[in-house]
């Protein structure tokens, strides 16, 4: 069983996390072999080669950031996605009923069942929740510079977010999707794997990741900054809801163009720097993943 640890999970020690992780490993049964990395290109790489070596399962122990990245290294392949949660919002793993408890996420690896479950794509990168451009990205940015200054990590991200609704830069997007074009000017784009769900009490969640389907999310008329800061916190906490100045479509494929030649964008809350247009496309049953047996 080889497990791939971000050194920076569950605590930030990646050596007591990687003891930790052995131990309900060795109590469900397996017998691990744990590796920390701590780039995520560096992370995607060793995934990718230890699937091209025939390794049945490859585990992702970290946050939604390390799945995405183990998640496009063996998208497309054989080997068994394996998902111990220990990040902040574990979006992927709740909505694959996936036990967030380290005890219980190993002893799913070891008894659960595999699934075809979709992944998005853009531009050739994978991502497993959402990709994003506008807001969100520069919130990620300016976060991280204000944590290498030595600001934690909560009042890092308020100051961030406040940074950059008072700038509240808009793009101009025009989105070609099925002999369709929806043309806007947004703050944001938000592009989910498969459909979030927009009422009722489970906000924010996704009920299936196999249709084959990507959502795109914009708010298309130039909305205030009150607009689009409210905007925001839901996308931020998984509270998406279409309202009058909300507008959501899904597609198969679908051509981001804007006025920029090169955009920053956020993929799993990972951000890159990627040359425009954006191609995003779905890739039905991309990822074989282990689940609970019982999970719908």
């Amino acid at each position: 069983m080889i497990v791939i640890l971000n050194e920076v999970s569950g605590g930030g020690n990646g050596s007591r996390v990687a003891l930790r992780l052995v131990d309900a490993l060795r109590n469900a049964g397996l017998e691990p072999r744990v590796t920390v990395v701590s780039q995520g290109s560096a992370t995607t790489e060793l995934a990718a080669r230890l699937a091209g070596e025939g390794e049945q399962t490859v585990v992702a122990a970290g946050g939604d950031g390390t799945i995405r990245a183990v998640a496009e290294g063996v998208a497309g392949t054989d080997a068994a996605l394996g998902v111990i949660p220990l990040g902040t919002f574990n979006h992927f793993a709740k909505d694959l009923g996936i036990p967030i408890d380290m005890g219980a996420a190993a002893r799913t690896v070891a008894a659960g069942r595999v699934i075809p479950v979709d992944a998005g794509e853009v531009n050739g990168r994978v991502f497993v929740n959402n990709s994003s451009i506008g807001l969100y990205p520069s919130i990620v940015v300016k976060r991280r510079e204000r944590q290498r200054r030595g600001t934690g990590k909560w009042p890092a991200l308020a100051w961030a977010t406040a940074s950059a609704l008072r700038r509240c830069p808009y793009f101009n997007l025009r989105l070609t999707a099925e002999g369709k074009t929806v043309a806007g000017s947004t703050p944001f784009l938000l592009v989910g794997n498969n459909e979030y769900e927009v009422e009722g009490l489970r906000l924010g969640r996704r009920t299936r990741l196999d249709t084959g389907r990507l959502w795109f999310y914009m708010a298309p008329h130039r909305p205030s900054r009150r607009a689009a800061a409210r905007l925001l916190l839901r996308a931020l906490f998984g509270r998406l809801r279409q309202d009058r100045d909300f507008f959501a479509m899904s597609a198969a494929e679908c051509r981001v163009e804007t006025q920029l030649s090169m955009v920053t964008v956020a993929l799993d809350g990972e951000v890159t720097l990627m040359r425009t247009p954006l191609d995003y496309r779905a890739r039905p049953g991309a990822l074989r993943v282990i689940v609970p047996a019982g999970a719908e």
